[in-house]
C-alpha cells in the first residue's frame, strides 16, 4: 500500500501543467466560491465552539488541585475536536456541492488521456449532485464513526501520540475517496465505486494526504485544493481502471501527461 500512497502523491506533480494545457481553470470558479464560503462558516463556528467545548470537558475534573492545568488541557482537546470535525464537514460539503462542476473536469482530463476510448457522461448535473451527496453523506457517517473513538484516545497517555497520525490518515482516505468518485461515477454504480476505492485505498490516502496538507496553507490552499486534487485523482483513477481492464494505455497516458 505504501507504493500506492506514493503514486497518489506523485500524481500531483503533473497537475498544474495539465490544467493549463486543457484550460480547466475556468471550471473551478464556482467550487472555489463554495470552498471559501464553507471554510468561512466553519471557521466562525469553530472559533465560537472551541472554548465552550473546552469548558464542558474541564467539568470532568472535580478537584481544585491542578484545575487550571486541566482547563488548559481541556481547551486544547476542545480545539482538536473542533478542528477535526470542522475538516470533516468542510471537505464533505464542498465535495458534494462541487460534484456537478468537478465531474465534467474529470471527464475532460480522461478524454485527453484516452482519446476517443473514454466513456462519456450519461448523467445530468442534478444526478451528479445527488450522487455526490449520497457518497459524501455515507463517507461523513463512516468518518465520524472512526473519528470519535480516535478523539477519545487523546485522553490516553502515550497512545495519544499516535492518534493525530491515525486521524490524519482517516481524513486523507475519505478526501481521496471523494476525489476519485468524480471519475468513478462514469464507470461504476455507487456500491461498485465503494469497493473500487477499498481495493485501492493507498491511492486514496496519497491523494487525500496532499489535499489535507493544502488546507493548512492560508487562502491559497483553499483556492488550489480542489483543482489540483481532482486532477491528480483523475490521472491515477483512469490509470487503475485501464490497467484493471487489461488495456495497454498506461504508457500513452504517461506520455500525454508529460507532453
Amino acid at each position: 500500500m505504501i507504493k500506492d500512497i506514493i503514486k497518489g502523491i506523485q500524481a500531483y506533480g503533473s497537475t498544474f501543467k495539465l490544467i493549463n494545457k486543457l484550460g480547466l481553470w475556468k471550471y473551478f470558479g464556482v467550487p472555489i466560491l463554495i470552498s471559501f464560503f464553507t471554510a468561512t462558516i466553519i471557521s466562525i463556528l469553530a472559533w465560537v465552539l472551541a472554548d465552550n467545548i473546552g469548558e464542558y470537558i474541564s467539568k470532568i475534573w472535580i478537584w481544585n488541585w491542578r484545575a487550571q492545568t486541566f482547563r488548559t488541557i481541556s481547551d486544547i482537546i476542545g480545539a482538536a475536536i473542533v478542528v477535526a470535525v470542522g475538516f470533516i464537514l468542510y471537505k464533505h460539503i464542498i465535495m458534494a456541492l462541487s460534484a456537478p462542476f468537478m465531474s465534467p473536469v474529470s471527464e475532460k482530463i480522461e478524454a485527453h488521456l484516452l482519446g476517443s476510448n473514454h466513456p462519456h457522461r450519461n448523467s445530468s448535473n442534478i444526478s451528479q449532485l445527488w450522487r455526490g451527496i449520497r457518497i459524501n453523506s455515507r463517507n461523513l457517517v463512516m468518518e465520524l464513526l472512526l473519528t470519535i473513538p480516535i478523539l477519545i484516545l487523546f485522553f490516553v497517555p502515550i497512545v495519544n501520540i499516535f492518534t493525530s497520525i491515525l486521524l490524519f490518515l482517516v481524513q486523507s482516505y475519505y478526501a481521496g475517496f471523494s476525489n476519485m468518485d468524480y471519475t468513478l461515477e462514469r464507470h461504476f454504480r455507487v456500491n461498485e465505486s465503494i469497493q473500487f476505492v477499498k481495493q485501492n485505498k493507498g491511492i486514496a490516502i496519497g491523494n487525500g494526504m496532499v489535499f489535507m496538507l493544502m488546507l493548512f496553507i492560508p487562502v491559497i490552499g483553499i483556492i488550489l485544493v480542489l483543482p489540483l486534487s481532482v486532477t491528480a485523482s483523475t490521472i491515477e483513477t483512469v490509470r487503475i481502471i485501464q490497467e484493471s481492464e487489461k488495456l495497454n494505455v498506461s504508457e500513452s497516458i504517461q506520455n500525454k501527461i508529460h507532453e
